[in-house]
């Protein structure tokens, strides 16, 4: 509502919408965000807790993945909405490091509070954080990290331990490490000197309920859970010729409606005739390239499942996408769209062996090749929630793997680095001069709540500890590898646990958790209409 020249008072906005602005929005914002980061505070580090969370149709998800607890987490607040949109994006980016990100937004707006109260201007809070992010940056790529030799899998190994050593799976550590070592270097693939490691598309988790953990391993190949159609079909072939297809191998249907009027008695059996002679042509145009096996995206009629059986080809249907591609990269073939453009060339023969096992009461079929660069990893495990949860934490493990070999610098884990770079902030800091120095300052306490919920949720003496490693860090430059263990509460040197973190994680959960408090600190009004309404005055407002 405005006021005119004659002080009658206009309406702007139109009825039944909310306004808040000003100092009253960003208080409400930093609540929420703290509010948001203290849910998932408890599961940071190897003594995390689990959530439970019930989905609206009754499933249950037990995890202390941060990314995983906030994706079922229904808010209503804008502010909050954010927050969990930014562990979307570190899982995204990076696979790891979604509970610190989460904890760490927190804190730096729960520092900005104090500042917004002392009417310290927003803009100045911004222009602080922004150079606190620029300066950390430098800091952790040329001072705070080392150079590791990812030609060694036991380098590679001891980043990987670090992950999941605050993962549920770390109780299956070796198998765990060995399988994402071996999955990421299947699918690793070099192109004009650019290093492609492409997981969403080349490596897929199967789920196999039943057996134990232990069982779990990374066949390079694909694996399908599809049975042949036909039970005289072949169920293991070596070194097969497969044709992939995504075109039915079935008679054409009309577009929309059809409608035949048929005159003669004799014409019914043209028409019959002619479905048969399409699929005939089909079938003859994939013999003739005499392939053992052939995969289609789409179905495959019976009479064609009968021309294929005794041609002696083996034929599975209504594969996914995905899954397409998968078996392109293992044997070689190309995805044809028309069985009338198949060509000699278009068929794989880089796959090794077509087979089909039965695990549990399901078929699998198994088409693997020694040299190939697209895998499946077959996770098995006593139930659903279990395979599920071994699945997250495996997945986080694969994109560590990527993230260094992508970009091979490690910083210390344990909240050692947060230390480091909280004492540079503050010895920068010191040199500053003017209002902004405070909420640089700022972000330098605001690192510190990552070594602190670690001791938190280990049991430990907060104060103290806090208090002595500020002083280790304080004595000696080279204490910067100096952080907490999360199982213990001790603090100990980072070389000697061997937790080193991928920088790349580090990174970005820096520059999410600062990016998104300025974000939300440049907020200052929010203005929720409620769209349904609207159109219900509408409705009323025509004419009956």
């Amino acid at each position: 509502m405005m006021r005119g020249a004659g002080q009658q008072p206009i309406i702007v906005l139109s009825q039944g919408t909310k306004r808040e602005s000003g100092h009253q929005v960003q208080v409400g914002n930093i609540n929420a965000c703290k509010t948001i980061a203290d849910v998932i505070r408890t599961s940071l580090g190897p003594r995390a807790m689990l959530k439970m969370l019930m989905d609206p149709m009754g499933g249950i998800v037990m995890t202390n993945d941060g990314n995983a607890i906030l994706r079922e987490i229904t808010v209503k607040h804008p502010a909050a909405k954010s927050m969990i949109e930014i562990a979307r994006t570190q899982d995204e980016e990076t696979g790891d490091g979604t509970t610190s990100v989460i904890i760490l937004a927190g804190e730096v707006m729960a520092h900005a509070q104090t500042y917004l109260e002392q009417k310290t201007h927003p803009t100045l809070i911004i222009q602080a954080y922004r150079q606190a992010l620029e300066d950390m940056i430098q800091w952790a790529e040329k001072k705070f990290s080392k150079e590791v030799d990812i030609t060694d899998d036991n380098e590679i190994a001891k980043v990987v331990r670090s992950c999941l050593g605050t993962k549920m799976i770390s109780k299956w550590m070796d198998m765990a490490v060995n399988i994402s070592i071996e999955a990421v270097k299947t699918i690793r693939v070099e192109r004009a000197g650019v290093r492609e490691i492409d997981i969403k598309r080349y490596c897929r988790i199967e789920k196999i309920p039943g057996g134990r953990i232990e069982d779990s391993q990374v066949v390079k190949g694909v694996v399908l859970n599809k049975d042949i159609l036909h039970a005289k079909m072949k169920r293991r072939i070596e070194n097969p010729r497969i044709v992939l297809l995504d075109c039915n191998l079935e008679y054409k249907k009309g577009e929309s409606q059809t409608s035949l009027e048929i005159m003669r008695e004799e014409d019914i059996s043209a028409i019959l005739e002619q479905e048969e002679q399409a699929i005939r042509k089909q079938c003859d145009e994939i013999i003739a390239l005499k392939p053992d096996l052939v995969f289609t995206e789409k179905g495959i009629s019976d009479l064609a499942q009968h021309f294929l059986l005794k041609a002696g080809i083996t034929c599975l249907r209504r594969l996914k996408k995905t899954d397409n591609n998968r078996l392109s990269r293992v044997c070689g073939a190309r995805i044809v769209h028309d069985t009338s453009d198949l060509r000699d060339e278009d068929v794989g023969t880089n796959a090794q062996l077509f087979e089909v096992i039965k695990i549990a009461d399901e078929y699998y079929t198994y088409v693997t090749a020694e040299t190939t660069t697209a895998c499946t990893v077959v996770l098995r495990g006593p139930s659903k929630d279990v395979i599920n949860e071994v699945e997250r934490n495996l997945q986080d493990s694969l994109h560590v793997v990527r993230n260094v070999m992508i970009n091979p610098k490690l910083v210390p884990g344990g909240g050692a680095l947060e230390m480091a770079l909280s004492r540079e902030i503050e010895q920068q800091g010191a040199k500053m001069d003017g209002v902004k120095k405070w909420p640089y300052k700022a972000i330098g306490l605001a690192l510190e709540v990552i070594p602190r919920t670690l001791i938190q949720n280990c049991g430990g003496s907060t104060i103290r500890k806090m208090t002595e490693l500020r002083a280790i860090h304080a004595q000696n430059a080279e204490n910067w590898t100096f952080g907490v263990d999360g199982s213990t509460g001790d603090l100990v040197d980072m070389n000697k646990l061997q937790i080193w973190d991928p920088l790349a994680v580090r990174l970005q959960v820096l520059k999410t958790a600062i990016e998104t408090s300025v974000m939300l600190l440049r907020i200052d009004d929010i203005v929720s209409g409620t769209k349904k309404a609207v159109g219900g005055e509408k409705q009323e407002m025509m004419p009956q």
